[in-house]
């Protein structure tokens, strides 16, 4: 009886897992007559990547769903460092691809502002892609998806949001320990410090290094924050894609860039060097960190152990203590709690849009995630004593995959790849073949930004639910203006800094940027943005 019971239950079971995938799955049709699309792919001027428009991993995507549903898939590379010029370059061509899609919201409802997007159904989307749609709504993503009561948006998932671990800083700790260090400063002032015995020590030149200042997403001032925050600042100067100028934190933060710079920290020609000077900078050891995405293949660690066979390299702690005599705090931005916004092109078919939706839907089903994510087993990965899948750091073959494992392309639906516990994500996000195994000083890091999060210094930038029609205007000015204003500040003698800052602020402001933080101030008041969560943090001690 209890075996004929077992085997019922079974059955039962297997049916109703059947059931729930083909309620997940939807059974589509081909399109009578071929529909193509093009989807967006950043290029990132990454040396030793495939290209990002024709490799082997779109050549996949188009055997595997294009051809079964007569969708012809083309992709359009969209260059990291200058994203909002390419997509008006496209747009101004009417060439826009059918899906774009981004980070951060300010760029996407730029685009809703300037027409490039088409409001969409998404009852209608739900039907088309139902893994898709109830995975936003099981993490409350919806709310994101409209401007001004009109749907505009898919959110992709992100985990990990308000505890990111992917980005880290590594540090020279042979250099430190030199210098009689047994830590990693944390501080601005402790940090300042030994940046000077460093370079008294003649370790480095400019061990404080530098890179140019490239505009969005620039300058970010969150540890340089009073707390309790007053909401209503927040509310108008906390964004990620303006600067500042003229807040206090900001003020703070630029300070301390002036004083690198004058006290020979800070290389003195940061504003020509890019980002891959600045990695190649590091590897040859004229500089004292460099942060990067971690993933199971680091080609620069590899360099940088080749040219420093003798280098101790650590991982920048998270930090948990205010810095009362610089008057900093531990705190830190936390990522959107989406990933990808994904639009759809105002000048897309009925059927080019569907067609979008199906792929976004195919890419979200596990069996192809999964390999989008990971590769072939025996070329990209193999499979550990656990069953979790590994990656071959060193791979170089036909199916080699393009930056952090594929992500510019898989990250239409998720923003990381995910296998057992977070350690096991971890490390299999972490390469295994260098003279250094990051591994638990990453997963240490994970679980210091967890108690440092549940501290409430974690702060997420304000979003708003209406058209930000200033910041759509004067974002490109403003940006480029701030630029020029940020290197002259730097490289200032620090007697004229105060008088400086308090010209380009009101320069800055008469440029456009008091529109937009009156615009900000009134969205906020009038009830259409989000607010912040938590605003009892005390410091924490980390262990």
């Amino acid at each position: 009886m209890k075996k004929t019971l077992a085997l019922l239950l079974a059955v039962v079971m297997l049916l109703s897992a059947a059931a729930f995938a083909a309620a997940e799955a939807p059974a589509w049709e081909p399109f009578a007559e071929n529909v193509s699309i093009t989807i967006p792919v950043y290029d990132r001027g990454q040396a030793g990547v495939p290209n990002v428009e024709d490799n082997y991993w779109t050549k996949w995507i188009q055997t595997n769903f294009g051809d079964k549903y007569n969708i012809t898939v083309n992709y359009v590379a969209i260059p990291r460092s200058d994203v909002m010029t390419k997509y008006s370059m496209l747009a101004a061509a009417e060439d826009l691809p059918t899906v774009l899609m981004e980070y951060d919201y300010p760029k996407v409802t730029q685009w809703a502002a300037d027409g490039y997007l088409t409001t969409f159904d998404m009852e209608e989307f739900a039907k088309i892609a139902p893994t898709y749609y109830n995975r936003m709504v099981a993490n409350n993503q919806l709310t994101y998806t409209q401007i001004n009561g009109e749907t505009y948006f898919c959110a992709a998932l992100r985990p990990y949001y308000d505890t990111s671990y992917t980005f880290q800083t590594f540090v020279r700790m042979d250099w430190l320990k030199a210098i009689g260090y047994d830590h990693i400063p944390v501080s601005t002032t402790e940090y300042n410090e030994a940046m000077l015995k460093i370079k008294e020590a003649g370790l480095a030149e400019y061990p404080a290094g530098g890179t140019m200042v490239t505009g969005v997403g620039s300058d970010q001032n969150y540890a340089w924050r009073t707390w309790p925050l007053d909401e209503k600042e927040w509310a108008m100067y906390g964004d990620y894609n303006i600067p500042s100028l003229g807040w206090e934190p900001n003020y703070k933060f630029l300070k301390n860039e002036n004083y690198k710079y004058n006290a020979g920290l800070t290389n003195p020609e940061y504003y020509l060097i890019g980002t891959e000077d600045d990695k190649t900078n590091f590897i040859n050891g004229k500089s004292y960190s460099y942060s990067a995405y971690i993933s199971a293949a680091m080609d620069w660690l590899t360099a940088f152990y080749e040219a420093n066979p003798d280098a101790e390299l650590a991982i920048a702690p998270v930090s948990g203590e205010i810095d009362a005599e610089a008057g900093t705090t531990p705190g830190y931005r936390t990522d959107n709690p989406f990933g990808m916004m994904i639009g759809f092109s105002a000048f897309a078919s009925e059927d080019q849009i569907k067609a979008a939706w199906m792929y976004m839907e195919w890419l979200t089903q596990e069996e192809n995630l999964k390999v989008f994510q990971w590769g072939i087993e025996g070329e990209n990965f193999n499979y550990d004593e656990k069953g979790l899948p590994v990656t071959v750091s060193d791979y170089n073959g036909e199916c080699k995959m393009g930056f952090s494992n594929n992500k510019d392309y898989w990250c239409i639906t998720i923003e990381a790849r995910q296998a057992g516990t977070i350690e096991d994500v971890i490390s299999a996000n972490l390469p295994h073949d260098l003279p250094q195994d990051f591994t638990e000083d990453v997963i240490k890091w994970y679980y210091d930004k967890v108690a440092v999060k549940d501290a409430g210094w974690a702060i997420a930038n304000a979003l708003y639910s209406v058209s930000m029609e200033a910041e759509a205007e004067y974002q490109t000015t403003l940006v480029n203006l701030y630029k020029e204003y940020r290197d002259k500040l730097t490289m200032c003698a620090p007697e004229e800094f105060d008088a400086l800052y308090a010209q380009y602020t009101q320069e800055f402001l008469d440029a456009g940027y008091q529109e937009i933080i009156d615009e900000r101030l009134a969205a906020y008041e009038a009830g259409n943005s989000t607010h912040l969560l938590n605003q009892t943090a005390e410091p924490v001690t980390l262990k």
